[in-house]
């Protein structure tokens, strides 16, 4: 499971970046894999309002957020957002991030598409003001629910401290990593148990993708789904992303990459190959089973939604078989 952190603190050692790493440390003893961005370190244009995601569902602006944020939002099965107060909101380098986040709302509400890591995915909210005023984080509460709305993870709640000003406050609270070993505990809760399954090809740019999409989208509370290919292509099939539109399922901001990448946090418990025949790798106590499946690659788009259909059933009674 990936625990994905967006920091939006400017300070490089301050209160803020001591609670998002505190809750980080602790969500690696847990057993999940972290990645933590400092929004301020990073390239982000503001929202220029093109429209363009409200039509199309891409944001046109070529920037950090496009080619490192949205793909991470998308992997992530928890998101932290971590924000010292600015004027009873969060860092003005953070709200950046989450107003281009309206192309995840488009593609929800507009374009009607359902993401694989909906039904499970949770967001989380860590924040400190200096002030102890009763109304101090009504303004960030409500933005930070809002933005996980749009990107499909339901709010579980936050961590918010008054009073906290100088730059080793955060770190003397008497209370601050017992909160955070609770929180982590029962977010993380849900996910824990979970049977892991690879689903491996070759280019890792159509079959694999696809299974793995139908596989979180129908059984993410029971399966930790990974893909990877033998030969990762540069960019995932267009054919087959628009054939699971047909299905109502978005696969956007996803990228092909390598078996041993998919397998380097998660230890499969099932791998499940379609194409990679003996370069898949070997996983000792794995269970493996090989779909016979043609590559539709460079075929008619009618041949992609035969194999789209496929899968569809073989996922099917594959997590009738294995949960």
């Amino acid at each position: 499971m990936l625990v994905f952190g967006l920091q939006g603190s400017p300070r490089k050692k301050g209160n803020t970046n001591y609670l998002i790493s505190a809750f980080m440390d602790a969500a690696k003893k847990s057993g999940a894999q972290t990645t933590t961005i400092d929004v301020t370190k990073k390239n982000i244009i503001p929202c220029k309002e093109y429209t363009v995601c409200e039509k199309k569902g891409f944001c046109p602006i070529d920037d950090d957020v496009r080619e490192e944020i949205y793909p991470l939002l998308r992997q992530a099965d928890v998101v932290v957002v971590a924000s010292p107060i600015f004027f009873y909101n969060m860092s003005a380098q953070l709200k950046a991030v989450v107003d281009r986040c309206q192309t995840f709302w488009a593609r929800k509400y507009r374009l009607k598409l359902k993401d694989p890591g909906a039904s499970m995915r949770r967001g989380f909210l860590l924040s400190v003001g200096a002030t102890k005023g009763k109304n101090l984080f009504e303004g960030l509460q409500l933005t930070t629910q809002y933005f996980f709305d749009a990107i499909c993870a339901k709010f579980e709640g936050s961590l918010t401290y008054r009073g906290i000003e100088g730059p080793k406050d955060m770190a003397a609270h008497p209370s601050v990593l017992d909160d955070i070993d609770k929180a982590v505990d029962s977010i993380l809760q849900p996910f824990q148990g979970r049977k892991k399954v690879l689903f491996a090809c070759r280019e890792n740019a159509c079959r694999s993708q696809m299974a793995s999409a139908f596989a979180q989208s129908l059984a993410g509370d029971r399966l930790e789904v990974i893909n990877g290919g033998s030969e990762p292509g540069d960019e995932v099939n267009p054919d087959m992303v628009k054939v699971m539109h047909e299905k109502g399922i978005d696969m956007a901001f996803r990228s092909p990459q390598s078996i041993d990448e998919a397998i380097s946090h998660v230890k499969p418990d099932y791998i499940i190959t379609m194409g990679c025949k003996e370069q898949c790798p070997y996983v000792p106590d794995a269970h493996k089973q090989d779909w016979d499946l043609a590559d539709p690659a460079e075929k008619p788009i009618e041949f992609m939604r035969q194999v789209r259909d496929d899968i569809e059933t073989r996922v099917t009674e594959l997590i009738k078989d294995i949960t």
